[in-house]
């Protein structure tokens, strides 16, 4: 075998180094068994030539080459155990195989001779594999319930009916599956084992197989894994929520919802506390709660989530607080006037007064001291309109803290000569306002000022 191999060569290098080249495919060539394959080859030379000789053989491993056909420029001699398997056209020295078989596997090898001035010989050869394409594959997966979170495993097992030199693949959401701590595969790669499963392990998982002529991949499965209940949480459509307290108006009804991730859906209960005693109110995912029944201003409530298949359960907490803003308002509707818009306009009509009453002052002519005098009685009364303009603000002032609901939390409170006043004091201290030293003192002033003694 290896002089056949070393007389091969010989002959190659000298058609090289004479001017003839043969080419040939230099990657091997993969068949279809029950086509045909075309097995093509080119050579030239730069000398005359009175004969062409063109010869193909083939071999498989560990056996001696066989004469498939040969010919002598157009004339073609097939071996007559092959000559309705194998075609040449010479001078093209290509080879057609048809039908292709398991048989026809192995190596072919064509030798061109060239008869001129001398002889001119070379060969190469081509490797042929043949294989039956693949079928579409199916994945099966055990168990056909499902598995559970970190208790249950997996399988999954690529079938596939028809092809040969077959590999196998597997792809999650379309990408290469490797292996892992919880992922290992059989040795041909045909099985998946997952163990134990986890709620990372749902996906869309498919079979690709492939060998050197075809590919085909599975249709896609999802594995049933059951999970959960994982970040239960609570959300409202009303009131405002800081924390895992909501905060709503008395008179608004208020709709929350719980939820939770996890296959199958969890089974919610509501828990309401009050006294130190806890009872369920409703079942579902759905709570809602009409604030003007509630009979506690803060209430404690707790949503429970139970998943019946992996046994796993979750609670979260949550405080709704009913304000009394609510009841200020429920008890204004029907007014078609607020009542921020009636103190606004109070306080406007009573500034636009003074302002016109100051302006009238201002322009008044003072001829004689009986003017004189009854500018200070008018100063008197200015005093005494600026005091009652004060009082009916501190009135308008307790009046806004009732209507926002502040009422009884503090007493509402003026500066006046330095001295914080309530309303109260205030009241005493109008009613005695003619006699008070502070008055009589800025009265005295006053007369001075414009000249009466």
């Amino acid at each position: 075998m290896w002089l056949r191999v070393f007389i091969a060569l010989l002959s190659f290098v000298a058609g090289a180094c004479s001017g003839l080249k043969v080419a040939v495919p230099s990657h091997t060539i993969h068949g279809i068994r029950g086509q045909a394959l075309y097995l093509p080859v080119h050579y030239g030379f730069h000398t005359p030539a009175s004969d062409i000789q063109i010869i193909w053989l083939f071999e498989r491993p560990h056996t001696m080459p066989k004469y498939l056909l040969g010919s002598v420029n157009k004339s073609v001699v097939p071996d007559l155990e092959y000559q309705h398997k194998f075609t040449m056209m010479p001078p093209n020295a290509s080879l057609l195989i048809n039908p292709l078989q398991f048989t026809d596997e192995g190596n072919y090898i064509v030798k061109v001779n060239i008869q001129g001035n001398g002889t001119l010989s070379a060969s190469q050869k081509i490797q042929v594999t043949v294989d039956d394409p693949v079928t579409k594959p199916v994945v099966q997966t055990q168990p056909l319930s499902g598995a559970v979170e970190y208790v249950g495993n997996m399988t999954l097992t690529c079938i596939v009916e028809g092809g040969t030199r077959l590999i196998y693949q597997w792809l999650k959401n379309g990408r290469p599956v490797h292996t892992t701590s919880t992922n290992s595969f059989s040795p041909q790669n045909n099985t998946l084992h997952i163990a134990p499963v986890t709620k990372e392990d749902i996906g869309n998982y498919s079979c690709l197989v492939k060998n050197p002529v075809s590919k085909m991949e599975s249709d896609i499965t999802m594995p049933i894994i059951y999970y959960g209940p994982y970040g239960l949480r609570v959300n409202s459509d009303k009131g405002l929520k800081v924390g895992e307290v909501f905060t709503v108006d008395i008179g608004e009804a208020i709709l929350f919802d719980c939820s939770a991730d996890s296959y199958p859906p969890n089974t919610y209960s509501w828990i309401r506390r009050t006294d130190n005693t806890t009872y369920v109110i409703k079942h579902g995912p759905h709570l809602e709660v009409a604030s003007e029944k509630v009979a506690q201003k803060t209430t404690d409530y707790v949503c429970c989530a139970y998943n019946n298949v992996t046994g796993r359960q979750d609670e979260t907490h949550f405080t709704v607080i009913i304000t009394s803003v609510g009841l200020e308002k429920l008890a204004q509707k029907g007014k078609s006037l607020s009542p921020l818009a009636s103190i606004t306009g109070i306080s406007l009509f009573l500034i636009i007064s003074m302002c016109l009453l100051l302006l009238w002052k201002k322009y008044q002519p003072y001829k004689s001291q009986k003017w004189n005098t009854g500018k200070l009685e008018h100063f008197q009364a200015m005093k005494m309109l600026w005091m009652t303009s004060e009082y009916m603000n501190l009135l308008l002032f307790q009046m806004l803290l009732v209507f926002l609901g502040c009422q009884g939390l503090f007493q509402p409170l003026i500066v006046y000569q330095d001295k914080i006043c309530t309303v109260q004091f205030m009241k005493l201290f109008s009613t005695s306002l003619p006699n008070s030293k502070t008055i009589q003192s800025e009265h005295s002033c006053a007369k001075q000022c414009i000249g009466v003694k």
